[in-house]
């Protein structure tokens, strides 16, 4: 696959390179560590998957990270799962969030943009006398280590504010966005019992108010663990009677007191997306955290005080506390609480030109649209700041590469990463001193012993295979909620592969060393023995204008056949007929494979997402297998319920 696109898409130059963190980290851990000096970040990534303990150490001293009781050594028990990080140690993560405030209290820490995208700034100074009043209110509301903190709260400061708070005590947080409704909330928060929630009365999205209270009423009611609700009024409300007004719980002037924690001491609980069934509580910890988004957002994203940092998402999804961690570098964080099409398709570019981001992140999605769309980011915006464009939440087909380049800048670096809620991190995507070729991301991550295997645990290159992980990485979750043996957990991940992480993706490791990845390999089609990842048909078929988003489905048969269904969402104004669907099937044979060639395309409605966004496949494929509805998909997962009942018919129908 690597001999497709021979000629990079964009090369950093020598200055690039030069000034970039990464490369300052290597010269800096070959002189203290053992890191080899030369080879760049292949040598670089190489030393830090079979010295691990050297390279994790090394990231910890590079960022000071503040120990307040010191580590016996990096890395106790290596076995997945149950790997032992930095035993002994003590510290806090929202302690390293707040540094910034001691050296830049009046500068900004985030800025908080919606609809009227007017970014609106918090110092430094004023998040950390924020985090210090909350964090002594929790206290006194009897909030301990290990409790659970919930949000029921859009992108705003004062989730941030609540997040931190929480850490700060040794609580631990988690969070759904608004827009989700009471039974995805309680599938998820009833299974941590919070002792304290903290809601909005409504949101504004779209151009339109959202009222929350009954939801929130509800979730009041439907767990019996809550000892305090803070009522936060962004419609203006007044405070439900028995509730706590924000204003009140932070209103103070107390410094933070920082609870120190052991390394493995949980921070957040993030979750699955639950589409066939109750969704996973994975529990992250302080430390693992703090470590791997260092890592992350310090030397691949290559972040410092200097920067920006715009990533659209939602409190329902991984990237916002990915975000959040922009602190963690004195990184000024963007948060940006509206639709991401509103007033129009352009929306998140003008915020990137209106903030000064430098970093501005988004998803695959967001760009093809774009594309379709017609707009044109650097003739109607002032991206002059923008060194990269990032994306994630689905791969960024080819076309979308070649768009940012020609649309953004040819000097423009693209981020494609992939990762997981899993790890609350990426596996493979930006490096700042690597060329960036067309549809690849750049690399794996470091730390990440990355490879692709083929189904007898053999890696490969140049060939699909599974991703998986074959070293621990801090981050990983330190257990599930409610799993006392840890059979879910292994079961997640480790069934496959024994001691070693199987992710779920079809991914090919080209022998340059980047990464493509196919899809998800539980709705892989597997047309006469030749796999191909759901990704790679998307790209195609939505290159045609007529084509709005697609489905593509492999349907294993009772009588041992194998059904390939295509349903795709028509743009406005267009029509199946047999043009288009000769379009259709030519594109798929002439582009990537004539086995591939679906044996039926379906106009549909629409296409359901998870409430994050991603497209349901693997329900789907339950539907049309047969699979009752309330069997195949949790109901409170799904963004559009109506949209399932059309394939459930369709399914019958075909019976």
């Amino acid at each position: 696959m690597s001999t497709l696109n021979p000629r990079p898409l964009w090369q950093p130059d020598a200055e690039r390179i030069a000034r970039a963190k990464v490369t300052k980290f290597q010269v800096w851990a070959a002189d203290r560590h053992g890191a080899p000096a030369d080879g760049g970040y292949p040598a670089l990534h190489a030393w830090s998957i079979a010295e691990p303990e050297a390279f994790w150490a090394a990231v910890a001293e590079w960022f000071d990270v503040r120990f307040s009781t010191p580590y016996t050594r990096v890395l106790g028990d290596r076995s997945m799962p149950g790997a032992q990080w930095f035993p002994g140690a003590t510290l806090n993560y929202a302690e390293h969030a707040l540094r910034a405030a001691a050296t830049r209290a009046d500068e900004p820490a985030l800025l908080h943009v919606d609809e009227t995208h007017e970014p609106r700034p918090v110092t430094w100074a004023e998040l950390r006398r924020q985090v210090g009043s909350l964090a002594a209110s929790l206290r006194r509301l009897g909030v301990r280590p290990g409790d659970r903190v919930s949000g029921y709260l859009p992108n705003v400061p004062q989730a941030v504010a609540a997040l931190l708070a929480t850490a700060a005590v040794g609580a631990v947080w988690t969070s759904c966005a608004p827009d989700f409704g009471a039974r995805s909330v309680l599938d998820r928060f009833q299974q941590i019992e919070p002792v304290v929630l903290f809601a909005v009365d409504g949101y504004r999205y779209g151009g339109k108010e959202h009222d929350r209270r009954e939801t929130v009423a509800e979730l009041r009611r439907e767990l019996p663990t809550l000892r305090a609700v803070v009522h936060i009024p962004l419609l203006g409300t007044e405070t439900p009677e028995g509730a706590l007004d924000w204003a009140l719980v932070t209103d103070g002037d107390e410094e933070p007191v920082f609870e120190q924690v052991p390394f493995e001491h949980p921070l957040w609980v993030l979750y699955s997306s639950g589409t066939t069934g109750l969704p996973k509580a994975i529990v992250q910890s302080q430390g693992g955290i703090l470590v791997e988004h260092l890592k992350q957002l310090g030397l691949h994203c290559d972040l410092g005080p200097e920067d920006v940092l715009f990533w659209f998402t939602s409190t329902g999804w991984m990237m916002w506390n990915f975000l959040v961690s922009g602190l963690l570098t004195g990184t000024t964080v963007v948060l940006y609480d509206g639709s991401p099409g509103h007033p129009d398709t352009g929306a998140q570019w003008r915020v990137a030109e209106r903030t000064g981001a430098t970093l501005f992140g988004t998803s695959a999605a967001y760009v093809m649209a774009c594309r379709k769309a017609g707009v044109h980011p650097a003739r109607d915006y002032d991206l002059a700041r923008v060194q990269c464009v990032a994306t994630t939440g689905s791969p960024l087909p080819p076309d979308g590469f070649r768009w940012l380049h020609d649309e953004v800048g040819a000097d423009t670096w693209i981020a494609s990463v992939s990762g997981g809620t899993d790890v609350c991190s990426c596996f493979a995507g930006a490096v700042p001193t690597l060329p960036v070729h067309t549809g690849e991301l750049q690399a794996p991550g470091l730390g990440t012993d990355l490879q692709a295997w083929d189904p007898q645990g053999r890696p490969v290159t140049d060939e699909v295979g599974e991703l998986v992980v074959t070293n621990p990485m801090p981050s990983m979750p330190v257990y599930f909620w409610n799993d006392p043996d840890g059979s879910r957990y292994h079961d997640s991940y480790f069934d496959t592969y024994p001691g070693v992480w199987r992710h779920g993706d079809w991914i090919t490791v080209t022998a340059r060393g980047s990464v493509i990845i196919h899809g998800r390999s539980d709705s892989t089609l597997n047309r006469q023995g030749v796999r191909m990842g759901s990704a790679d048909i998307y790209e195609v078929v939505e290159r045609l204008p007529e084509i709005k988003e697609s489905l593509v489905i492999g349907v294993e048969q009772a009588d041992g056949g194998y059904w390939m269904p295509l349903f795709v969402h028509l743009t406005p104004g267009s029509v199946l007929d047999d043009a288009l669907l000769d379009r259709i099937k030519r594109a798929i044979r002439e582009q990537l494979s004539p086995r591939h060639v679906p044996d039926e395309v379906v106009e549909v409605p629409g296409i359901p997402h998870t409430l994050t966004g991603k497209r349901i496949e693997v329900p789907v494929k339950r539907l049309l297998q047969g699979t009752p509805l309330e069997k195949a998909v949790n109901p409170g997962s799904v963004d559009d319920l109506d949209l399932l009942h059309f394939y459930e018919d369709l399914a019958r129908t075909r019976a």
